[in-house]
């Protein structure tokens, strides 16, 4: 079953094309991974599949309600985290997430409510003004705010951006656990850390959908030749090299020197020809895929 299950999304602003023929089904109950430099149509997308904005052409489902012509029933199943922190920041943790089930209408908001404070963790900040939260913290009661009337499909727009990196591994064990039990996540992310825990992940470029698939297919599919070399002062050699011939990428990581290219053959030969240092092939990775796919829309801006 799909719970999302759109076609030929297209949306633009004036004369400029947002998104551009999306086609999007992401199966009922898997985390999605939303990928996508910035300006490639993420958040336009979102705002489609939750009725926000009306698409120009195309159209599809969520949760089996016509995006176009239910928008306004779909929006009660649906869980929308914007970017920005958009709840009170002079009412406390509990009194915003009082305010956001009297607008859906709880028969039991005070139940609800201290349910989700302390699925969410929140229980011990309850009567904290949300002004003084961390960007973690403010991020919990964000997701607190999305799950309260129990939706079946969350939709994350980048909802760890700006925040420490223990904040955001906690956050994703949370989206984890709601998975778990059965919900629908479409999440955008930077972050090749979190894409990597999405069962699928998407790529959008010029608001198209390039590249689809679990982690594991889509870096097999871009076919991409990583070499690696260790050692110490390896910063000339990797400017040496981002110009060369074959070389898509040349990154120091730590104390390794780190190539990226498409062309194999070309890429043993620039290696050899620099010489200097002991070359190993290793696996690429996400964000090898991730750079490559950036790299390809800006040569065809």
């Amino acid at each position: 079953m799909l719970a999302i299950d759109v076609h030929g999304l297209r949306k633009s602003f004036g004369s400029h094309t947002v998104v551009d023929g999306l086609d999007l089904q992401v199966p009922a109950g898997e985390i999605c991974g939303f990928l996508g430099g910035n300006g490639s149509g993420k958040t336009t997308t979102i705002r489609l599949l939750c009725g926000l904005l009306k698409p120009d052409a195309g159209g599809g489902t969520c949760l089996g309600f016509d995006v176009i012509h239910q928008a306004a029933e779909l929006r009660l199943h649906i869980g929308y985290m914007t970017q920005r922190f958009s709840l009170y920041g002079d009412l406390s943790v509990e009194e915003n997430l009082d305010f956001v089930a009297r607008l859906y209408r709880m028969p039991d908001r005070a139940r609800a409510v201290a349910t989700v404070l302390e699925r969410i963790g929140l229980a011990d900040r309850a009567q904290q003004p949300a002004e003084q939260l961390s960007g973690g913290w403010k991020q919990r009661l964000s997701l607190a705010a999305c799950v309260l009337h129990q939706p079946r499909l969350l939709l994350l727009d980048e909802p760890t951006a700006g925040v420490d990196a223990k904040a955001r591994r906690e956050f994703f064990d949370m989206i984890n656990d709601l998975a778990a039990e059965g919900i629908t996540v479409l999440v955008s992310t930077h972050y090749m850390d979190e894409a990597e825990r999405c069962r699928r992940v998407v790529y959008l470029a010029g608001g198209r959908l390039i590249v689809q698939g679990s982690v594991d297919d889509v870096v097999r599919d871009a076919r991409l030749v990583v070499f690696e070399a260790s050692g110490d002062a390896l910063e000339a050699m990797a400017r040496r090299l981002r110009d060369a011939p074959g070389m898509e990428s040349a990154a120091i990581f730590g104390r390794e020197l780190r190539v990226v290219g498409m062309d194999r053959a070309l890429l043993e030969h620039t290696l050899a020809a620099v010489g200097g240092a002991d070359w190993r092939e290793v696996p690429a990775r996400l964000d090898d895929v991730f750079i490559h796919l950036l790299d390809a829309e800006e040569g065809r801006a």
